[in-house]
């Protein structure tokens, strides 16, 4: 029997559904090697000479940071966990300054101070999300710390004197090994989700939960080297911090532009448009 196509509808014609190309940029996660974050130092160093006055704008902002939150531990340290929230607000939009400097000298533009300090308001729903779930492990982390000191100083909250006492003293070993245990796992959280994010959403202007993902892929794809880098940044920061953390004024810039490149030697975009669009 022969079917007349001409009569017998659109569903003797019919072509089976082909979906349209995705318009999703795709992204590759690079293999990191153990040398990878000396190359991350010394490209943050060039941008960090390159734009010396914003480095330095930057670095006293941090420096500021830190005095606050020493005077505040030495004076009212019921208030610390409280500033340290606030300064884990403030930090990520003055990391994403410096990211956008090296992102400008990445593109061949010029860096600009202004640009840098507005460059957050077109991701703000993105970075806002991101830094609550950064403050609700930050504040979660206080709340674990402080039932570690409950349970070990049933006598009841020591004083600042004490406390320093008490992380000092080795003869708490017990203390000293689940307060580690337990700061290493909120620590590990916090810098697994910010490690790759914050730079992500700066280049890509991604949602907060997508960036997030993507930099838990990048630890868990390179555990050693993410791993080395987490310490090599801990380290400088701890020597920066003495004396009277006058080093943060050029350690915190610096690690700022070496994290934008470790974020793009861990990320590969591959796409039609630019990866890094000119801001105007």
């Amino acid at each position: 029997m022969t079917i007349d196509r001409s009569v017998a509808g659109p569903e003797a014609t019919a072509q089976p559904y082909q979906p349209p190309p995705s318009q999703v940029p795709g992204k590759d996660l690079l293999p990191l090697g153990l040398l990878d974050p000396l190359r991350w130092l010394r490209r943050g160093g060039g941008d960090l000479w390159a734009a010396k006055a914003i480095g330095l704008f930057y670095g006293l902002c941090f420096w500021l940071m830190a005095l606050v939150l020493g005077a505040v531990f030495r004076n009212l340290p019921e208030y610390t966990l409280s500033m340290a929230s606030g300064c884990l607000l403030v930090g990520p939009f003055l990391a994403l300054g410096l990211y956008e400097v090296s992102r400008r000298r990445e593109a061949g533009m010029q860096p600009s101070l202004a640009l840098s300090l507005t460059c957050w308001d077109r991701h703000l729903g993105s970075m806002g999300l991101l830094v609550l779930l950064l403050i609700v492990l930050e504040l979660l982390w206080g709340r674990a710390s402080l039932v570690v000191f409950a349970v070990f100083f049933n006598t009841g909250m020591p004083s600042t004197t004490g406390v320093l006492q008490a992380v000092f003293n080795f003869q708490n070993w017990e203390f000293l090994l689940v307060y580690a245990l337990v700061g290493g796992v909120f620590a590990a959280l916090v810098y697994g989700l910010g490690v790759v994010a914050i730079p992500m959403i700066l280049d890509r202007d991604t949602d907060a939960i997508s960036a997030a993902i993507t930099s838990f892929q990048v630890v868990f794809e390179n555990p050693l080297v993410m791993l080395c880098w987490g310490l090599l940044m801990t380290s400088l920061v701890a020597v920066a911090l003495l004396p009277w953390g006058l080093g943060l004024v050029v350690v915190g810039p610096w690690l700022g532009h070496a994290s934008w490149h470790a974020y793009r030697g861990s990320v590969r975009w591959h796409e039609a448009c630019p990866s890094v669009p000119p801001n105007q």
